[in-house]
């Protein structure tokens, strides 16, 4: 890739910020910034004024930006939470949520790990049946602490969670000291709160009507699962406030601002897919930043397509479309992601550097990107608080689950495609539009590689590929779908996404139907080899992720989006392999 000369923005002062950009994107980043100085749009932002992204209820939305000050105040309470698990002797802590309420404890589990006297963490944030078994399997329910995190108090997932292991929870304990084990974090007057009171939960903590679910992070909903995890959320907490002092700065020594400048500015130069590296220590990161980025722009046809875990290629792989950004851990930095991103600097593409010395500066990173993503918004011209298309998604699967509720089963639905015993009997579902141009592509010539080497053409320039995966999350599955989208990102040059669902559908789902029409979708369903009941309900946990992955694939399709479903059998690893196998032949 040739590129113009690049310009250094050297920040300091800026926590370990810094970026090197193309001369062009650095002189229009420059002059956001001028911009953001002259309309003294920090201390409008800070004044809550809804009139630097669409002036409608923007301001309604801004109670992030004071809530790590608020939290300080309360530090008590986390303090007593804390003790409280300790001297419970808890073993396990099962969180079970989705997007906003899930992704931040994964974080802080993955990254600090079981602390010594505190409960192992466990984030339930998917209803595949084999994930709720294996979730189950993992815990001893006798000495487990069950956390249910929903905002709303009415989000599907979270409450049959709720129904699911309340009931477990009853059987190894008994009816009331089975509530003794749940706490509820959920906004005042939710029917959630409403639950919890009835039960008799041990405690219930609430989140603040003005904050959205992805810019939860420093509110109840990780602070309070960080406390019963064990994380000392005072000095976390204190970390983070040196940030938000910082994030209240002119734009030239801001750096949310600046970081969100470089976001906004790239992506009105086509430059949308943030392409996210994060050293090994602090590799769950990325997993947060998809929610925040995608669900806050992926909108009106415009925004940023955040790429996490995408196995590091040289120059080459990449096309003109990204702009990276490195979170490095200073104390164990990987020598390999070092190199690659030194190399994509001298190639002339844009990277933005942020250097982590310490996880406790985590809620630092929260906040620098909460900013920078507000910022990179108001760039872009949309309300980066709203998710408008990923309540079309639960508008889709109610309606299913209604239907099922009314007759005992899901509308039928047939395959266009039913390959053979060498196929691993994989079965192809699409809309009329998409399956009819995929047929139409294949010359009559139909075999499982045929229609992916059909669907893959469809994949241009500037376009990226998405691996949207309802089946256990595993490090098996995982492994065999990230080989899938390298060989795509490898032979297309295109940037490549992998979701699990149904939890993406609540965070980079917002974008893959409400942002470019620059994605072609490769879902992937499966038979359930066993199915679990939900008690008090006539639908189980395979009804309802089949439910999920249709209503998801009908909005995409009515999105127009170039969209395929593969469906496997029950035997998951076998037609992920055999789904791996056709592909790489779809690539010749």
């Amino acid at each position: 890739m040739t590129m113009s000369t690049s310009a250094k923005i050297n920040s300091d002062g800026m926590f370990g910020q810094s970026a090197k950009l193309p001369k062009e994107l650095a002189a229009d980043v420059a002059a956001v910034l001028a911009d953001w100085t002259a309309g003294d749009k920090v201390k409008r932002m800070w004044a809550h004024d809804a009139s630097l992204w669409t002036n409608t209820d923007e301001a309604q939305w801004l109670g992030w930006l004071d809530i790590v000050a608020e939290q300080i105040a309360d530090a008590e309470k986390f303090r007593s939470l804390a003790e409280e698990i300790r001297a419970g002797k808890f073993s396990d802590v099962v969180l079970m949520g989705m997007g906003g309420s899930s992704l931040c404890p994964e974080v802080m589990d993955l990254t600090f790990g079981r602390i010594a006297g505190f409960p192992k963490m466990h984030v339930l944030d998917s209803t595949d049946p084999a994930q709720i078994t294996a979730t189950a399997k993992k815990v001893d329910l006798a000495r487990t602490i069950f956390i249910v995190s929903s905002k709303s108090g009415t989000t599907l997932e979270p409450n049959i969670f709720q129904q699911y292991f309340y009931g477990r929870a009853k059987e190894a304990v008994g009816a009331k000291e089975a509530a003794k084990r749940f706490i509820a974090i959920t906004d005042p007057g939710s029917h959630l709160e409403q639950v919890a009171k009835q039960e008799g939960f041990l405690h219930i903590e609430f989140g603040v009507p003005s904050i959205g679910g992805r810019y939860s992070a420093l509110s109840n909903f990780g602070i309070v699962p960080a406390a019963v995890q064990g994380i000392a959320v005072t000095k976390f907490l204190e970390r983070a406030a040196e940030m938000v002092k910082a994030s209240s700065a002119t734009p030239e020594k801001n750096p949310g601002v600046q970081l969100g400048a470089i976001l906004g500015a790239a992506a009105k130069r086509g430059m949308d897919k943030v392409t996210i590296i994060a050293s090994p220590a602090i590799f769950d990161l990325g997993a947060w930043l998809e929610q925040l980025l995608a669900e806050s722009t992926g909108k009106q046809g415009k925004g940023l397509i955040p790429v996490d875990r995408e196995k590091l290629g040289p120059p080459a792989d990449y096309g003109k479309d990204r702009v990276f950004a490195y979170a490095r851990f200073t104390p164990a930095p990987d020598s390999k992601q070092d190199a690659a991103v030194a190399a994509l600097e001298a190639a002339g593409y844009p990277v933005v550097r942020i250097e982590v010395s310490d996880i406790y500066n985590l809620g630092q990173e929260f906040f620098r990107w909460e900013i920078a993503t507000a910022v990179a918004g108001s760039i872009i011209g949309i309300d980066a608080f709203n998710q408008p298309d990923v309540e079309a998604s639960k508008i889709e699967t109610k309606k299913l689950t209604s239907e099922y509720e009314k007759t005992g089963m899901l509308p039928a639905e047939k395959s266009f495609y039913e390959g053979g015993k060498s196929e691993a009997g994989i079965r192809l579902f699409a809309d009329t539009r998409n399956a009819g141009e995929l047929t139409r592509s294949i010359s009559g010539n139909a075999s499982l590689a045929g229609y992916l080497r059909a669907h893959l053409s469809r994949v241009n320039a500037g376009d990226y590929f998405a691996l949207l995966a309802y089946v256990e999350m595993n490090a098996k599955h995982e492994d065999q779908l990230q080989d899938i989208r390298i060989a795509i990102r490898d032979a297309k040059r295109v940037a490549t996404c992998l979701g699990f669902g149904p939890r993406f559908q609540h965070s980079t789902g917002q974008a893959y139907k409400g942002g470019p029409n620059s994605g072609v979708f490769l879902q992937i369903t499966c038979d359930d080899a066993a199915d679990v009941a939900i008690p008090d309900q006539k639908f189980t946990f395979g009804i309802v992720k089949a439910a999920q992955a249709r209503g998801d694939f009908a909005v995409l399709a009515e999105r127009g989006r170039r969209a395929l479903r593969v469906h496997l059998g029950m035997d998951v690893a076998a037609g992920l392999a055999a789904l791996s196998s056709a592909v790489r032949e779809a690539l010749k």
